[in-house]
């Protein structure tokens, strides 16, 4: 499903080169549940960014089932993304001055879903997530918790193919974060690939393969 191949990030400072990624060789088969583990600074996220095409690499290849990434515009990134990725984040991201409804909505009219399919389709990820009564809410209305849950529903709300997860249970209490892992394993049992970027061992063992970085480089451990 994931290929990368050299993958490379840096930026330049002066007269030198600061590097973020360096020489990354990877590959991800779709229905696998990686961990990328690591101290902060090690590059974690920006793996997670270029992977989820949010951002692009300095040097190297991507390959997403087969396709150039790296050789893609940006336009042609987006429509990839929009169609494969769904992101979750540590800090939630959700739009303030929209409801739990309107949230989840978001992404549907990016894609321009008809109105009758959106209802449909909301409609079912409040019931999967059980978050019907929190619908007309708005996020500084809800726990940390429920902003996360509803940070994952609307992840998943175009049934990506890939989940990829930034410190997805960062800022929750240990039971709230057990509730999140429990949903992501869900997730991948039913078929979704999942990529976690994560501090700890606890998280980490919900997947079946578990990467680190250390300055930038892929670390090789046996």
């Amino acid at each position: 499903m994931i290929k990368l191949k050299d993958i490379t990030k840096f930026y330049k400072s002066g007269f030198g080169k600061t590097f973020v990624l360096r020489n990354i060789d990877l590959e991800v088969e779709e229905g696998e549940f990686m961990t990328v583990m690591g101290p902060s600074g090690a590059g974690k996220s920006t793996l997670l960014y270029i992977i989820g095409m949010l951002d692009t690499a300095s040097e190297g290849e991507y390959y997403f089932d087969g396709e150039p990434v790296h050789r893609m515009n940006e336009r042609k990134r987006t429509e990839l993304h929009q169609q494969n990725v769904g992101f979750v984040f540590q800090s939630y991201h959700l739009i303030d001055n929209l409801t739990v409804y309107e949230n989840l909505e978001t992404p549907l009219l990016y894609k321009k879903v008809k109105t009758s399919e959106r209802k449909s389709m909301v409609a079912d990820i409040l019931d999967r997530f059980n978050i019907v009564a929190k619908k007309d809410l708005f996020p500084d209305q809800l726990s940390g918790g429920q902003q996360q849950l509803v940070g994952v529903a609307r992840a998943v709300i175009m049934r990506p193919r890939l989940i990829l997860a930034d410190e997805p249970t960062g800022n929750l209490n240990s039971k709230q974060g057990k509730e999140i892992m429990e949903l992501l394993r869900q997730l991948n049992d039913d078929g979704t690939t999942i990529i976690q970027v994560t501090h700890s061992e606890e998280k980490a063992a919900y997947g079946n393969r578990t990467i680190h970085l250390l300055d930038g480089w892929l670390e090789k451990r046996e």
